[in-house]
């Protein structure tokens, strides 16, 4: 059930008249997570709900599917034909001018964007003025509860611990010569996810130079390569607790098949490393100084770094995403690359710090989660200062 005086008290604190939640066949997952509506039920046919500034919410269904919203609260108006829906639907959001919907303006945040253009189209026919639900959805849908930053952490606890158990295991399997494929590797850590009581809802990475120089390499049997002595072996891992309303935890570490790192890896790891923590900093301080800041400018901090160094060309996707029930959450993204991420960091959200170094030789990338209480921002997980020796 939805916060309806929560939600309200936002509308009117953002002087918007109400929030139109609208989805057809579960496109919009963020309407049915806020509303506690899911992913059950039929929705072959289009539905809409309005929470008005003041006043009680409207629910508008058809006339085939009228028990659609029926456990949330207000009154309900039923359609049948497509002129009748236009009828209903001005009706529906009488008294109101400027109106809050999934819509992200040009489509810059297109975790946002979930309602199609002619639906947007048809609203504003009715001489309503739709504005980007971006900020709402933070608050409402992105933004944990005390029992999932607990859920974070309870995974984190066991990811790291696999994430070791897994170099290790690489490092086991050299030394016997029979080293293990990326995607045996990629499985095993599934399998220990499973056995511990976590899920995810795609598989992590595993890989060596030269596919770790590819951001979203997915280890595939039968082609992915072996791993070896002398190999950079980068693992990116994100789960979550096998419960509902768990919310993920998300890393990446580097470790090196062989007893010292060579200097070619381990420069790069530093710049990496000085980008990531450039950008905990500057979240840090600001929340510390209570300084309102928004994602693209976390990413701009990291960027600088590596842009400095000279490998600005070789940084091909943003710092960070928000991290929630999916790993690729709803909140802020720290992005001023792949868009210009606008919003504001607000309590009680969590995102990924994940600058990297893509070359065609090897990739490089570090990856901690950032946690953003009421007064202090912290890293959720263990931190990566050097590459991992891993036959030492």
């Amino acid at each position: 059930m939805p916060d309806i005086k929560a939600i309200q008290a936002e509308l009117k604190a953002g002087k918007i008249d109400g929030w139109l939640f609208y989805d057809h066949h579960h496109r919009d997952p963020i309407a049915g997570r806020i509303l506690g509506l899911g992913n059950n039920g039929m929705a072959t046919r289009r539905w809409f709900y309005f929470i008005p500034s003041r006043g009680e919410p409207r629910k508008l269904v058809h006339k085939i599917e009228q028990k659609q919203l029926d456990s949330l609260p207000g009154r309900t108006r039923a359609y049948a034909g497509w002129e009748e829906l236009r009828k209903q639907l001005q009706k529906l959001l009488s008294g109101s001018r400027k109106i809050a919907m999934q819509y992200s303006p040009d489509n810059n945040i297109p975790y946002i964007g979930l309602v199609d253009a002619g639906t947007v189209e048809l609203v504003r026919k009715l001489k309503k003025k739709v504005v980007t639900s971006a900020d709402l959805v933070q608050k409402f849908e992105a933004a944990w509860t005390p029992e999932q930053l607990q859920s974070h952490l309870e995974a984190g606890a066991i990811v790291d611990r696999v994430a070791r158990a897994a170099f290790e295991r690489a490092a086991a399997f050299v030394r016997d010569g029979r080293p293990q494929t990326e995607h045996e590797l990629q499985q095993w850590i599934l399998e220990q996810f499973r056995a511990n009581g976590l899920t995810t809802a795609e598989a992590p990475i595993a890989a060596v130079q030269p596919n770790n120089g590819n951001p979203h390499y997915e280890p595939q049997d039968p082609h992915s390569r072996p791993i070896r002595a002398g190999d950079l072996l980068l693992l990116d891992m994100w789960a979550k607790c096998d419960r509902p309303g768990s919310v993920y935890y998300d890393i990446t570490w580097m470790g090196y098949l062989g007893a010292r790192v060579p200097e070619a890896y381990a420069t790069i790891f530093k710049i990496v490393r000085e980008a990531r923590d450039r950008a905990i900093d500057f979240v840090r301080d600001s929340v510390a100084r209570g300084k309102t800041i928004h994602g693209w400018e976390v990413d701009r901090a990291a960027r600088e770094v590596i842009r400095k160094a000279g490998y600005a060309k070789n940084f091909v996707h943003r710092t960070g995403h928000s991290i929630g029930q999916e790993v690729h959450g709803n909140g802020a993204n720290m992005d001023s690359l792949e868009t210009r991420d606008d919003r504001r960091i607000v309590p009680r959200t969590c995102f990924s710090v994940e600058p990297g170094i893509y070359m065609p030789e090897f990739g490089m990338r570090s990856e901690v989660n950032v946690y953003v209480g009421e007064r202090e921002a912290r890293v959720t997980g263990a931190i990566q200062e050097e590459i991992l020796p891993l036959l030492g």
